[in-house]
């Protein structure tokens, strides 16, 4: 099979203004952007669609990760090239890749084989500049809150509780934690411990993804706390005077970017928040703007179920006010097998030769996972459809066994998918499934309510989606949570910050973990994006998962700070 450059060099591109006929829109609702096949979408186009009616709603998310790969934005890209091969209108929506965890290299972020967004060197490439406009935003919070500092201090800041870092997006270990404000008040100002985080796990990112219009968006920015003053008081961004000029350099940068697949079916791209401190989707404004565009939206939550999609349904599906008619969960022969727990892999190694043998047994252990991820989905209410990402080498029994695994634990079926080799054809009996999961009826719910204590609603996510038997929370924790409900954030969605490589906080709990205590080390305020994100266990046990496309990891320090990310 050809590499996913060579295929990507033989692809027919077609006019951006092509792509944007297809949904319904015209060439005064776009503008291009560097060439005749990346646009960027004009907000506008949100009041002249309003009286549309919303197309179907589908959520592309996994079983717990694994070092292959289970192909979740592959599966995302395929299944919108089928809709077409069913004579459906479809677009996806997708996160914008990050140059950090992969140095520029695409990692899987626009799908691959024949399932690919393009063109490939634009979408690796930082796309529209969207990402710098969050490093540029976020960094002038960060250098006004050190003039503050410098110029007597007149918030009366609390120097040594300042949260607010600098980001850049590379994966630059030598300045994670960093000594700044050396050289003198004149030339250095205070000198004090900051680091740098990468781009997309700004608080700015998480922003763009979650704002509703230009307005929510400087809302946001101005809410954003920095730190405490010396008496224990919340400083915001908007006591900075950062907020509206934040605001200003991220105005080009809401606007979300149109491209299209190998087979030219119209992709939206936009935002990129990582699936651990923030919630891993792709933003709002894209899928407003796509429900009105298409039969069906079809978009992709960071990692398993138990993160990316219980945070799209429980955080981003709060503030878009859209609801989801189906879920789709993708698995692999592989991955259920290192599930069981009988296989030890390591990511670029080839894999035990045992592993490849036909095995239903060790499908039906490793299994138990898939149940739990379609409990998950069947929780919120919305019909889950599995589609078995197959590779060759992969035996029919064992791809029956998850057939038969994936009704019992309450799919509405099992489609194999082909599309890395085969595109959009490759994936027509997935796109049938999934017509039919959307057409039932749904009774789409949010697993806790706002108003309930963040104690409450932390350990609703660890009993019911994790498993956990008990929480339990560090001293520091335990202040955190009662300032935040003091200082009224109390009402905030949760955002769990936990290992993606189990269901659990330990990385090395395959399958599905029991008799375990949830533990809580710290727990942080991103206000403006509007969540809490819980730190949870000792995320410095992971494993060194960069290899991996997807790797989106939290660095913590022996005093429980997050020092980067890799």
């Amino acid at each position: 099979m050809l590499s996913d450059l060579e295929i990507v060099q033989h692809a027919t591109l077609r006019h951006i203004h092509d792509i944007a006929d297809q949904l319904g829109l015209t060439p005064d609702d776009l503008d291009l952007y560097g060439s005749p096949y990346v646009a960027k979408l004009r907000l506008e186009v949100l009041d002249r669609l309003k009286d549309r009616p919303n197309g179907r709603y589908i959520d592309v998310t996994s079983i717990t990760p694994t070092p292959f790969g289970e192909g979740k934005s592959t599966t995302t890209v395929g299944l919108g090239q089928a809709m077409q091969h069913i004579g459906r209108r479809a677009v996806i929506t997708l996160r914008q890749p990050s140059q950090g965890p992969t140095f520029g290299i695409k990692g899987g972020a626009a799908g691959g084989g024949y399932s690919q967004v393009i063109p490939m060197e634009t979408f690796n490439l930082h796309l529209t500049g969207d990402i710098h406009a969050v490093s540029a935003a976020n960094n002038l919070l960060a250098a006004m809150i050190d003039n503050r500092l410098m110029r007597g201090n007149p918030l009366n800041i609390d120097a040594d509780s300042i949260t607010w870092k600098r980001v850049l997006d590379v994966n630059d270990r030598a300045l994670r934690r960093i000594i700044i404000g050396l050289g003198g008040k004149t030339e250095g100002g205070v000198i004090r411990e900051t680091g740098f985080d990468i781009a997309v796990a700004s608080e700015v990112m998480a922003i763009l993804a979650l704002t509703t219009s230009l307005k929510d968006m400087r809302e946001r920015f101005g809410r954003i706390v920095i730190g405490l003053t010396n008496d224990r008081q919340p400083v915001t961004a908007e006591a900075i005077g950062a907020a509206g000029a934040m605001t200003v350099l991220m105005k080009d940068a809401l606007r979300p970017n149109l491209l299209q697949t190998l087979e030219n079916t119209p992709a939206i791209v936009h935002a990129g928040p990582f699936a651990n401190i923030a919630h891993g989707n792709s933003s709002i404004l894209a899928d407003q703007i796509a429900i009105k565009c298409a039969d069906y939206v079809i978009t992709e939550s960071g990692f398993g179920a138990d993160i990316g999609a219980e945070k799209f349904f429980n955080v981003k599906c709060r503030y878009s006010g859209l609801r989801p008619d189906a879920v789709v969960v993708v698995v692999t022969v592989r991955a259920l097998k290192l599930h069981s727990g009988r296989y030890h892999v390591v990511a670029g190694k080839p894999l035990p030769p045992e592993m490849l043998e036909s095995n239903v047994a060790d499908v039906e252990a490793g299994a138990a996972n898939l149940i739990r991820h379609l409990e998950i989905v069947r929780r919120h209410g919305v019909t889950p459809v599995v589609a078995i990402n197959v590779f060759d080498g992969d035996h029919p029994e064992e791809i029956e066994a998850i057939k038969r695994i994936a009704v019992e634990g309450g799919a509405l079926g099992a489609a194999v998918s082909r599309h890395f080799t085969h595109g959009g054809r490759g994936a027509i009996e997935l796109a049938d499934m999934v017509v039919s999961a959307a057409e039932q009826p749904s009774d789409f719910k949010f697993l806790y309510p706002l108003d309930a204590p963040i104690k409450t609603k932390i350990e609703t996510i660890a009993r019911q989606i994790y498993g956990a038997d008990d929480v339990a929370y560090e001293p520091l924790a335990e202040k955190q949570i009662r300032e935040y409900e003091a200082n009224g954030f109390g009402k905030l969605p949760i955002c769990m910050a936990k290992t993606h490589l189990s269901l659990s906080h330990d990385p090395t709990l395959k399958g599905v973990p029991k008799d375990f205590t949830f533990p809580i080390r710290e727990v942080r305020a991103s206000v403006g994006a509007g969540f809490i994100y819980p730190i949870c266990g000792d995320m410095r046990t992971m494993p060194g998962y960069a290899a991996h496309p997807a790797a989106e990891h939290v660095d913590i320090d022996d005093e429980g700070n997050i020092v980067g990310l890799f």
